[in-house]
């Protein structure tokens, strides 16, 4: 009979699924503290050895979780102060070797999906320089130091008949950049964190792992330069609302909280070719696309 599996992208639900007897997993830490100021709280999860690699199903190193319960609301100064927090962290993950870097921003994802399209909106805002500053020099913008910013929206492989992997690797080995920013739809465990968190790694990104169509990866050991992953979870998995609606009628009956998923294991394995998404998700898109770009474009400003 098949099982229950719950898909999400974050290491933060990675983490809150895995229980065992001391509440503590070796190989693993887990640092908490929140921004009083933009309400945001940050979570970071680092994966230190093979095993917890294994136990949390990720790649080792490191996953910054942003939570911000008004993310998904028309609130420009908030989405600001967000914007701020997140260029903070993306910072502390960009290769400190060289003061001026050259950055790839990829946008994945389809357009034409709108729960799939926040890679290529990203990218549609940022601040392109590369092209003008190999032309003309800093100068040009009237700085002497400056970040040169490239970006790709390679599309899917059902459109270019390519892997999204080969499109990079191709430019990566032309334009020679320090590092490659990744900017991704995710899909989450939770309803709650739909369109209201956002996830940064250093350990690249598997395009549609989160929904069960694993295509080659995008990692630094695939591309030969770091590869530093941004992402929002804009679908949630209709088996886990599902599974959560069934727990909840569990526990109201005083039943065991688990009890719900062993009774119809087949029904929900056969919702996880399902994904549901807000009805609001292109409005979301759009808002969020924003907020991420500008993120990107503070933390590649050089004062």
């Amino acid at each position: 009979m098949s099982c229950f599996q719950v898909r999400t992208d974050l290491a933060l639900e990675a983490r809150e699924g895995i229980s065992d007897a001391d509440g503590e997993l070796r190989g693993v830490r887990v640092e908490e503290y929140r921004n009083e100021k933009s309400e945001v709280s940050i979570t970071k999860v680092i994966i230190d050895t093979r095993n917890g690699a294994r136990a949390m199903g990720k790649p080792m190193g490191t996953y910054i979780t942003l939570e911000a319960p008004g993310l998904n609301e028309p609130d420009e100064d908030y989405h600001r102060e967000v914007s701020e927090e997140l260029a903070k962290q993306i910072r502390t993950l960009l290769p400190a070797e060289k003061e001026e870097k050259s950055v790839l921003v990829v946008g994945l994802g389809n357009r034409d999906v709108t729960a799939d399209a926040l890679g290529p909106e990203v990218v549609d805002n940022l601040f392109i320089n590369r092209h003008v500053v190999l032309e003309y020099g800093k100068a040009a913008y009237g700085k002497e130091k400056m970040n040169l910013i490239s970006s790709l929206v390679p599309g899917v492989t059902a459109m270019t008949g390519m892997e999204t992997a080969e499109i990079i690797k191709g430019v990566v080995e032309q334009t020679e950049p320090d590092v490659v920013l990744a900017v991704d739809a995710l899909a989450a465990r939770s309803t709650k964190r739909l369109n209201r968190t956002i996830q940064i790694s250093d350990t690249g990104i598997h395009p549609g792992s989160g929904v069960g169509n694993h295509r080659n990866a995008i990692t630094r050991e695939s591309l030969g330069v770091p590869v530093i992953a941004i992402g929002v979870p804009t679908v949630v998995d209709a088996a886990t609302i599902v599974g959560d609606a069934m727990e909840s009628m569990a526990r109201q009956k005083g039943e065991e909280k688990t009890l719900a998923y062993r009774e119809h294991p087949r029904a929900l394995s056969e919702l996880n070719n399902m994904y549901v998404t807000s009805k609001d998700i292109d409005e979301t898109v759009k808002r969020l696309s924003f907020t991420i770009s500008e993120a990107i474009n503070i933390a590649l400003q050089i004062a």
